[in-house]
């Protein structure tokens, strides 16, 4: 009887600690959310010069001929790269993975940015698009597939076909780890 309620009371202590994680994720999520606006603006103070001189590094605008039209252009990538990567890890539905494929068309634009410092940051993208497309939408296609199968075929609402195609990982290093 001892070892059952001691075993109860590490189980309630587990759920706390999980909860406890969760809260503070979520809050940290949340508050990301909360500044983007902030965050985006911070271009703001960037010095318009060609050429920014910090104690960390150096930059030399080549193209633009001005590190703030830069930061400017790198805002408008990396905010909306943080919210589609605090989306993709925090989504439910079955969908998820087709956000894989703006998450890459902007890390490819960020990568063009910083790389050349030219102005076609958006040349040839589709072409590095590609193969991840060729993978993504055809995986989609076939789990929304087999969802519709078990829908027609077994009583099933679509909540329950969710859950049964999600792999649930227990922390958020699994989650990462269930993608590489």
């Amino acid at each position: 009887m001892k070892t059952r309620q001691k075993l109860r009371k590490t189980e309630l202590k587990l759920q706390d600690n999980y909860s406890k994680k969760e809260l503070i994720l979520g809050s940290i999520f949340a508050t990301i959310i909360a500044i983007s606006p902030f965050l985006f603006n911070l271009y703001e103070s960037v010095p318009d010069t060609k050429v920014w001189d910090t104690f960390l590094f150096s930059y030399d605008s080549k193209y633009y001929e001005s590190v703030y039209v830069v930061a400017w252009t790198l805002a408008g990538k990396v905010i909306p790269l943080i919210l589609l990567l605090i989306w993709f890890f925090t989504c439910r539905h079955w969908w998820y993975h087709t956000i894989i494929v703006p998450i890459s068309m902007f890390l490819y634009q960020i990568i063009q940015t910083l790389n050349s410092d030219l102005y076609w940051v958006d040349k040839n993208l589709i072409l590095y698009m590609l193969p991840i497309m060729a993978v993504v939408i055809p995986s989609i296609y076939l789990i929304r597939a087999k969802m519709f199968d078990k829908l027609n075929t077994a009583n099933k609402s679509l909540e329950e076909l969710e859950d049964e195609f999600m792999i649930k990982p227990t922390t958020f290093w699994g989650k990462i780890k269930q993608y590489f």
